[in-house]
């Protein structure tokens, strides 16, 4: 009976031996291992095989930050780690009240994408490697913020996520860690600052809208001066052209008349054609009841009797 019980205990511990003794690692995954509490060897994505007792994955105590939607804050904490994540990690720091270098204080949060490539500096090196790269990335965001003014700090937000990206890839390089990108999400000026910036974009706005609507209206006061131009043009040359018409007729008038009348004189019988085309005009009332008649009848008889002589002539 003792026999029996002794080999259930044997195999029982056999295979709790067996299951110490196994070590499954995922993907993207590695472990430390430690024998008698120095570095032995490093675990990579596979099923592998320790030694009980001897060996032991190391520990680590890591800080990391986690949002909460409920009560929209991001809280601290901490916890032990067997397994590192080669993963890229996300790190949304809190917000962090940082001067400008014209005395504004401003609250500016960040978002940090890292990778660890080296995952035994990232664990020998540093006591707590998200919490260093965190303290890293305040010290430094805090120093290349004092040197810009708030207006720079608001439009230079490439040119701050690339300082930050490479100071802190350079700092970083000896624990293991690749930065990736740095990414500035909120840039927060006091209440009074954000007012006033406010009220200068909508007068700028206004003041936009303005120039928008003089140019229209001198758009449009140049097209339709254009427009009145083109018309006086055409009209002054239709005028022209009639008058040329007229005056080539009467050209040739006075050029018949002269071939009628070799000695005759042309002048009176224009003057009489044209008198006798006005006469209607000038002799009509505005009633029509009273007709005038010219007082220089002379005139008009000497000029008829030109026009007599042509018709006897032909």
């Amino acid at each position: 009976m003792i026999f029996y019980i002794f080999f259930a205990v044997l195999i029982l511990f056999l295979i709790v031996m067996l299951f110490s003794a196994t070590f499954l690692v995922q993907q993207a995954e590695v472990v430390m291992i430690e024998r008698f509490g120095k570095f032995y060897r490093m675990l990579s994505s596979g099923l592998h095989f320790i030694i009980p007792f001897a060996d032991k994955p190391r520990g680590v105590f890591w800080t990391f930050f986690k949002d909460d939607p409920r009560s929209k804050t991001i809280y601290r904490y901490s916890a032990s780690l067997e397994r590192i994540d080669l993963r890229e990690t996300v790190y949304d720091f809190p917000r962090q009240s940082v001067i400008t270098k014209d005395n504004v204080t401003t609250e500016i949060s960040v978002l940090l994408y890292y990778q660890i490539t080296d995952p035994k500096s990232a664990i020998y090196e540093v006591a707590d490697l998200p919490f260093a790269i965190e303290k890293l990335t305040q010290t430094t965001m805090r120093n290349i913020i004092g040197s810009m003014d708030l207006d720079e700090t608001l439009t230079s937000r490439d040119k701050i996520n690339e300082r930050l990206r490479h100071v802190l890839d350079d700092a970083t390089e000896k624990w293991g860690v690749k930065v990736n990108r740095v990414e500035l999400q909120e840039i927060m000026p006091p209440v009074d600052i954000r007012q006033a910036m406010e009220k200068q974009m909508r007068a700028e706005r206004d003041r936009r809208a303005s120039i928008l609507t003089a140019e229209g209206l001198k758009s449009s006061a140049i097209l339709e001066a254009e427009g009145d131009y083109q018309s006086r043009v055409t009209k002054a040359r239709g005028e022209a052209e009639a008058r040329l018409i007229i005056a080539q007729a009467e050209a040739e008038a006075i050029s018949a008349v002269r071939k009628a009348i070799p000695n005759a004189d042309p002048l009176p019988y224009m003057i009489a054609i044209n008198y006798i085309k006005a006469l209607p005009e000038i002799t009509k009332d505005k009633d029509g009841k009273l007709i005038l008649l010219p007082y220089e009848s002379s005139a008009l008889m000497g000029s008829l009797s030109t026009i007599k002589e042509i018709f006897n002539k032909n």
